[in-house]
């Protein structure tokens, strides 16, 4: 398996983040819209550029982490999808498991790019790793995110408490 795979569906390019996605990251996370389901506020570049070298880092670490997310005909940024392992202290557990998660730039929700990509990382993981097993965490507001976690082969495994909010948990077994 490559260090830094790079995927595509009919769509979407995914690249392992590089310095260059910086900017369009950060503006991504500052967006209200984007961060209400996510951290609850605009990220601050600060915050942001911490959250892409985590998501480099990953894949020298953890053999997964996340893509950056372009849509093919123009190169526009749609946003971050992928796994990551965060030690977040929840119960039940994320830790040694590849947690799935997505944040899309607000121009691009309900264009199906979300459902799109996740079914093309859990492909990934099933076919280029031996994780038989992978979760999420989403907001239970999250609708959108609800759908594609069920479209994707997730199912509801438990309620959950992060940074004092709500959250469900989800899992997905290897077909």
């Amino acid at each position: 398996m490559p260090d830094h795979p790079t995927l595509e569906t009919e769509r979407l390019a995914f690249t392992v983040p590089q310095r260059t996605d910086f900017e369009e990251f950060a503006a991504m996370r500052a967006n209200p819209v984007v961060a209400r389901y996510t951290s609850g506020t605009p990220a601050s570049a600060n915050d942001t550029w911490g959250r892409l070298l985590r998501y480099r880092g990953l894949w020298g670490i953890m053999g997964f982490g996340h893509w950056t997310v372009r849509e093919k005909t123009t190169n526009r940024f749609v946003g971050t999808i992928g796994f990551g392992e965060f030690h977040r202290g929840l119960t039940p557990s994320l830790d040694g498991l590849p947690e799935a998660g997505w944040v899309l730039a607000s121009w691009c929700h309900g264009k199906g790019f979300a459902s799109e990509g996740v079914r093309a990382i859990c492909h990934w993981l099933d076919t280029q790793t031996p994780h038989t097993l992978s979760r999420c965490i989403i907001a239970p507001e999250n609708a959108a995110s609800l759908r594609v976690a069920e479209k994707n082969g997730f199912t509801f495994l438990a309620p959950s408490r992060y940074m004092d909010q709500d959250v469900l948990m989800f899992e997905r077994n290897r077909p």
